[in-house]
């Protein structure tokens, strides 16, 4: 980073966001209007319009989608808030590269190409009830890590995470951002009891105490009550903007971590679509406050980005109605 504070280089970056093209969706929605009129085709007009708007192609092509899946472990996880031990997070991630989780069969029937990141999972964040989760340096290094995942170069970028604990992290920023306490925002994530709810919404309350009048500022909320996949996430929605690749978000976690840059520049999250929408009560109020919509509501909550890969067929058919209407109308 070459500013004097690690996140002047966010900053800067989330107050010099890129516009849509607008003519390139103009154009999209002037074809449907001509081959199917009166918006037959309801919101696959509307993904197909948003797709020529955020990658500049009227009509607009999927040709390399990818589903980046981020991976990160919590401290936070010692309080008994999650039915599932930590080493579940690399168990997943070994099971993602052997090839044998729902993901992977999920990109292979869409064609997607997969990467998933191990965020030094044999390192977890502070615990957040008593320290940051990461200092800001290692925060902004983290977001700029994500950024890094469109290096290959992609068209559409399906964001996803794994990490033991991460609903209770999520539920945090969530309070951080919107307001509220625990019990507004902690859920059963990957089925805790009554108990382990309560205790949950506890650790929220104690999280917002000790870091007190700290969490105003959105990326500091994240470096403090976050951790590393929620940073990697917010850096690779922000770079996909400054590249202007359109973005599927998918889960609780990468929901909090939009949120974050939502919080910093409401435009920031114009790329974006909700891929779907999970059991997890949080995640519904979170979206409506974010003016996300999602395109499929499965009952998805185990992670992996499953539902942003699903997703992102619906977004290669729209890209093909548009480009296939396009041809025939020409002709």
């Amino acid at each position: 980073m070459t500013s004097a504070l690690p996140f002047d280089d966010f900053r800067n970056l989330l107050a010099n966001l890129p516009a849509a093209d607008t003519a390139a969706e103009t154009r999209v929605r002037t074809l449907f209007a001509k081959a199917e009129p009166g918006n037959s085709l309801g919101r696959i007009e509307d993904i197909a319009a948003w797709l020529a708007a955020w990658s500049g192609r009227a009509p607009p092509a999927v040709t390399r989608p990818l589903m980046a899946v981020f991976a990160g472990n919590h401290g936070v996880t010692r309080h008994g808030i999650s039915p599932r031990p930590v080493a579940a997070t690399a168990n997943a991630v070994e099971l993602c590269a052997a090839g044998g989780a729902a993901i992977n069969q999920i990109c292979i029937a869409y064609d997607l190409g997969l990467k998933v990141f191990d965020l030094a999972l044999h390192i977890p964040t502070a615990d957040i009830t008593e320290e940051a989760a990461l200092d800001e340096r290692g925060c902004a290094a983290t977001m700029a890590f994500g950024m890094e995942a469109i290096a290959g170069g992609t068209d559409l970028l399906c964001l996803g995470d794994l990490g033991v604990g991460n609903s209770t992290v999520a539920a945090t920023l969530f309070a951080a951002l919107f307001g509220g306490g625990g019990a507004d925002w902690a859920g059963p994530g990957s089925g805790a009891d009554a108990a382990m709810q309560a205790r949950k919404a506890d650790v929220v309350d104690a999280a917002l105490a000790f870091h007190g009048g700290h969490l105003g500022d959105p990326l500091e909320a994240l470096r403090r009550v976050g951790g590393r996949e929620f940073a990697a996430i917010a850096g690779a929605i922000l770079a996909a903007r400054m590249q202007k690749i359109p973005v599927l978000l998918d889960g609780l976690a990468a929901t909090a971590a939009a949120a974050v840059l939502h919080g910093v520049n409401p435009a920031a999250l114009d790329h974006c679509l909700l891929a779907s929408l999970s059991p997890e009560p949080a995640h519904a109020r979170a979206a409506q406050r974010l003016g996300l919509r999602p395109l499929l509501d499965l009952g998805i909550s185990h992670g992996e980005g499953a539902g942003a890969a699903l997703a992102a067929g619906l977004v290669k058919a729209a890209a093909l109605t548009s480009s296939g209407m396009a041809a025939a109308v020409r002709g």
